[in-house]
């Protein structure tokens, strides 16, 4: 039998459309690079083929809302990273951001009046914001719980019987990493569409779909494009999902363009490559953060003391590009002033870029909750995140160090 080809080569060569020459004034040439396709309508040969293809029954390209050769390249190049297996029915479909792919991933679930949903206390503020006031004035109810206690999903679960249930594969900012496998077994016995957000993860780390979940979003911003140069989003899902997820970027037009599919798939074919460095980096960075006086608590799941470091080793291939650290003196004031006095790490409230980039999370990811509720996640005011860039990982600890020596 042949054997597969692994996750770097399906990186590296998915997804270009190589057959078929093209024959221009210099002869004939194959694009090794799929091409940007910057066409809003697409021909053909006559009316019949136009007709089948706005039917759907004869594959093709019509308009650009509802589809575009360099935006399938992209997604077919991140389907064999997510699904390969080739599972029968699993799609990948590209959003313009990630919240658009989100808003579709829950609206395919068919949240509507009288719909509860199971969401994870730790969510991402953007899409319990989403979930509490765009879904909830149509009447869907939102209930959350703590996703990294299995009992007490059970236990929701039973009694609210959701219609789905939303959680990240690695939270944030305290990168609390969720036994998808355990909580894909309680919503599947409870028929309940179990949804996860999986930008911190990416497939190099985690494959969701394997592990039971329905539906798994990406925001492609980050990780999976990699260089902080485009705004992007994915859904990856199977039956009966795709269908809806389709239809809802058809009718809606969150589809991606294709100058921004066009460098998400460039930026994919090093995903391994950088998420093997980001590791890496950011495991050293932890043990020595771990070990600095003026550092109270370090969170990455590397650590023994990560209350998912066990969790950790049985989900994801290897332990993520994220740290974050509270500092032992108190207070929002110490946390800027150390950010202020980073002179190589990027001061942005983004992650996944090549660079590494720090932020306060109170202000920043978790800026609209209220204090109360920040406290009650861990979201503390001398919190400080980390998202570990490639840079050598000598020359980042001497930037935090040197910071962390002014305070």
């Amino acid at each position: 039998m042949k054997q597969p080809r692994r996750f770097e080569t399906r990186a590296v060569h998915s997804g270009e459309h190589r057959a078929g020459a093209k024959e221009g004034r210099d002869g004939i040439f194959y694009p090794i690079s799929t091409p940007i396709y910057a066409s809003t309508t697409f021909s053909h040969p006559n009316i019949e083929t136009t007709d089948r293809v706005l039917g759907g029954e004869e594959q093709g390209y019509s308009y650009a809302r509802y589809d575009n050769p360099t935006v399938r390249a992209f997604e077919e190049a991140l389907l064999s990273l997510e699904a390969p297996k080739s599972e029968a029915g699993i799609r990948t479909f590209a959003f313009a951001s990630g919240m658009a792919a989100t808003h579709a991933a829950l609206a395919a679930a068919e949240l509507a009046d009288g719909a509860t949903v199971l969401a994870a206390e730790q969510l991402y503020g953007s899409t319990s914001t989403l979930l509490v006031q765009i879904f909830g004035a149509s009447g869907v109810e939102t209930s959350f719980v703590d996703a990294y206690d299995l009992g007490a999903v059970e236990k929701k679960v039973a009694g609210l019987e959701p219609r789905a249930v939303v959680v990240e594969s690695i939270s944030n900012p305290l990168l609390r990493v969720a036994d998808i496998q355990g909580i894909s077994k309680i919503t599947r016995a409870a028929g309940a569409a179990l949804i996860v957000d999986n930008t911190f993860g990416t497939p190099y780390l985690q494959r969701p779909l394997e592990l039971g979940a329905d539906i798994v979003i990406h925001s492609a911003t980050k990780y999976l494009s990699g260089h902080g140069d485009l705004t992007a989003g994915v859904v990856a899902a199977g039956p009966p999902y795709t269908a809806a997820v389709e239809q809802l970027r058809k009718l809606v037009g969150g589809v991606l363009g294709p100058f921004e599919a066009w460098l998400a798939h460039r930026g994919l074919k090093t995903l391994p490559l950088r998420m093997g460095r980001q590791c890496e980096n950011a495991r050293e960075i932890a043990s020595r953060l771990a070990a600095h006086p003026k550092v109270a608590k370090v969170n990455h799941p590397f650590l023994s003391a990560h209350p998912d470091h066990e969790t950790a080793g049985r989900v994801l291939s290897d332990t993520g590009g994220l740290v974050s650290f509270e500092l032992a003196a108190e207070g929002r004031e110490a946390a800027f002033a150390f950010l202020n006095a980073l002179e190589l790490c990027v001061k942005a409230p983004s992650l996944g870029d090549i660079y590494t980039l720090a932020i306060h999370p109170a202000t920043s990811s978790h800026r609209e909750l209220s204090p109360s509720r920040r406290k009650r996640l861990g979201v503390g005011e001398n919190l400080v995140r980390l998202s570990v860039g490639i840079e050598h990982a000598e020359d980042v600890i001497s930037d935090l160090e040197q910071a962390l020596e002014r305070l």
